[in-house]
């Protein structure tokens, strides 16, 4: 709930019985609700963090590696870096809820669970510009490579922050009929 307050407000979107308008739920059922999407949504994210995570700490162990020039290898730790941050991040909300379970704070835990999981999502983002830089720099070794990452960056940021934000303004500034 918006605020950080103790209690459901009216501006919350909670009427005077305490339920949520336009569902009808009780805190306690948004909350749950509200839960089970954040993990379900973060499942999608954890799965693709994992891979990408593992796939990075077996980089060091192949033949070619010793050969980097030492600006890949910097970009490779970094990369790992980034990666083992994310992987953190949205892994976290998994162990919130197994600490909070049973602690009548949920629409708490999933507020800040809610947060872990965007700070994950930059994480992965920055992993992601960096794995791609590295990869794309081994790869080809040309000089348009930072220009294609930071368009493949700024794809990213459009689908996963941009269009979500711009269609949450438009539908939510409107005053409801």
């Amino acid at each position: 709930m918006a605020g950080g307050g103790e209690g459901p407000t009216k501006s919350d979107g909670w009427d005077a019985d305490g339920l949520y308008r336009g569902r009808h739920e009780t805190p306690e059922e948004n909350a749950d609700r509200r839960w089970t999407e954040l993990m379900q949504e973060i499942r999608v994210a954890q799965t693709g963090v994992q891979i990408l995570f593992g796939f990075l700490l077996t980089v060091v162990f192949t033949p070619r590696f010793p050969e980097l020039p030492q600006s890949d290898r910097v970009i490779y730790i970094v990369t790992v870096t980034l990666g083992a941050a994310a992987t953190g991040a949205l892994i976290g909300p998994v162990s919130f809820h197994r600490i909070v379970t049973g602690r009548r704070i949920k629409p708490r835990a999933v507020a800040w669970a809610s947060r872990l999981t965007f700070v994950g999502l930059v994480l992965l983002l920055a992993t992601l510009g960096a794995a791609l830089l590295l990869v794309l720099r081994v790869a080809t070794g040309a000089t348009y490579v930072p220009w294609l990452v930071s368009a493949l960056l700024v794809w990213y940021l459009l689908c996963w922050f941009v269009l979500p934000l711009w269609v949450r303004h438009r539908h939510t500034s409107r005053p409801r009929g």
